[in-house]
């Protein structure tokens, strides 16, 4: 480590801790937005998707959950603050800001290069991988907690397991109940308060039950639970059996007002719900690595050993939280969102991009598909000429899984992926619906190819990326800094340049699609 690392100021700070506390504050607040701007398509496109409600107004109330979730965030944010590797087991402070300064510097240019294409990424597994790739890189194999950094990715596959299991069976269930007829107040009299029950009690107890494991009352109530002799189970379907009383006394009552707004209603309760479970998981990917810088640094006389062990305030998070909101209303964040529900739409026609050999993969797997048809209704528009990718039905099944996937996993201090689990959710319910039967069918198979395969090598790249930009910064000091800085900015800059390209060729293309007498095949 050169001059501009050792070199101190006055009052005995290093340059390089001052210089990386400014860092910290700014890279924090920048890798929130990003996290915001990428992960934002998990939260609204069911909504949106539905046409349940605009895509500002879903944003608003994704947000309001997103912020309320920030500030339970902890016990996942202490998992990535100090669960993956062991900080003390560095010699120097110097050391551990040197991982979290690179995790920024990787983490912030990974999640802009792939919102700038539309591709949803799962910032869990880029934190993960990145603290994995700097720690190993400047601390060796013995500082990280490879049974820790074994159970989170565990928990990554398992809740992508989980979320399409679940999706799928839970959509095949209400379809095969409800069919298209989802305003139909006939219908849902039959149907209406077992389903809307099921929902509100999944949500009641695995967002508040599991979800909000950590505060006192919550504790109290877990406790009083576990005492009960006949088991959470019956606590469940109890809440179930109320739900559904109280569902269906609404329709009775207010009839085909009730109808109309169940579904919707429960997805824009669900879009709050998801907000809320993002905000408690998803905040520790981009608040962690600032966050634990800063307080390396503020404790730095105390050693690392005791920094490490210091809290980190509600305020803070609360600030996270609202950055994190502001990430969400971007144009990029757009971008990823119309590309999420493009890949499970029930439409004819998408605006998609995928690789040749993801198009000709796909084409090779849809010639084994059944004749069966398409159980999702037909494609319609709204009265605005909107077209419609999801029916609420459908919208209800994807929040809610995913939201009480999420949830549970925050609860137990591990941090998932959001997008993986939604992303799970939205395939599983197409696949539920046979959207693969019609329209633009090979184009959604290969986009959703494309988007797994992409997320293999996002974890690499962000292990080894991470590495490299580790061993700059903390042994070039300042120029180190600079020298990771500079690429950051200049790798976006192409990135943008090439992912708005892109955008203009799949709009064309798509409306190439829509009129044959002027197609071009998107596989040349």
């Amino acid at each position: 480590m050169i001059g501009e690392v050792l070199a101190t100021t006055p009052d005995g700070m290093s340059t390089f801790l001052m210089a990386s506390a400014i860092l910290a504050v700014i890279m924090l607040m920048w890798d929130t937005v990003e996290v915001g701007r990428n992960d934002a398509a998990n939260l609204v496109n069911a909504v949106f998707g539905a046409r349940v409600l605009s895509r500002t107004a879903a944003i608003w109330v994704a947000g309001a959950g997103v912020v309320l979730g920030a500030v339970a965030s902890s016990p996942v944010i202490e998992t990535a603050r100090r669960r993956i590797f062991e900080p003390t087991m560095l010699d120097t402070i110097e050391k551990a800001v040197a991982i979290y300064v690179a995790v920024y510097i990787v983490d912030t240019v990974l999640l802009y290069g792939y919102s700038a294409f539309g591709m949803p990424v799962s910032t869990t597994a880029l934190l993960v991988f990145e603290l994995l790739g700097a720690a190993f890189a400047l601390g060796g194999f013995q500082i990280v907690y490879w049974d820790k950094a074994g159970e989170v990715v565990s928990a990554i596959i398992l809740s992508i397991i989980m979320s399409g299991i679940a999706a799928f069976m839970i959509q095949r269930a209400l379809r095969g109940a409800i069919r298209d007829r989802g305003d139909q107040l006939s219908t849902l009299l039959m149907h209406g308060g077992w389903v809307g029950g099921g929902v509100l009690a999944g949500l009641t107890y695995f967002m508040l039950v599991k979800g909000m494991s950590g505060i006192a009352v919550i504790q109290r109530l877990n406790a009083w639970l576990d005492e009960l002799t006949f088991g959470t189970g019956w606590v469940i379907i109890t809440l179930w059996a109320v739900y559904a009383v109280l569902v269906h006394m609404s329709l009775v009552i207010f009839r085909k007002k009730a109808a109309q707004w169940l579904f919707p209603g429960l997805v824009i309760l669900g879009t709050a719900c998801m907000g809320f479970a993002f905000g408690q998981n998803d905040l520790a990917n981009c608040a962690a690595p600032g966050l634990s810088a800063l307080t390396l640094i503020w404790h730095y006389e105390e050693g690392v050993k005791y920094a490490t062990g210091v809290p980190i305030a509600w305020y803070m998070l609360l600030f996270a939280g609202g950055l994190l909101l502001l990430g969400m209303t971007t144009k990029n964040a757009a971008r990823v969102t119309r590309s999420q529900i493009h890949t499970g739409s029930m439409s004819h026609n998408v605006a998609l991009w995928a690789p040749r050999w993801c198009i000709r993969l796909a084409r090779a797997l849809l010639k084994l598909k059944s004749k069966a048809p398409a159980l999702a209704p037909p494609p319609v528009r709204t009265r605005a000429g909107k077209a419609m990718h999801y029916d609420p039905l459908r919208a209800c099944t994807i929040l809610s899984v995913s939201a009480c996937v999420i949830a549970t996993a925050s609860g137990l201090g591990l941090p998932v992926s959001t997008t993986y689990v939604a992303f799970a959710a939205v395939v599983a319910t197409g696949m539920a619906d046979r959207i693969m039967h019609r329209g633009d069918a090979d184009l959604k198979l290969a986009r959703t190819i494309w988007v797994v395969f992409s997320w293999f090598t996002a974890a690499l790249i962000a292990a080894v990326a991470a590495g490299i930009i580790c061993l700059i910064v903390y042994h070039l000091g300042i120029f180190g800094i600079i020298v990771g800085i500079g690429g950051n900015l200049t790798v976006r800059t192409i990135l943008k340049r090439r992912g708005d390209a892109q955008e203009i060729l799949v709009r064309e293309q798509s409306r190439d699609r829509m009129h044959p007498e002027r197609y071009t095949d998107y596989d040349g």
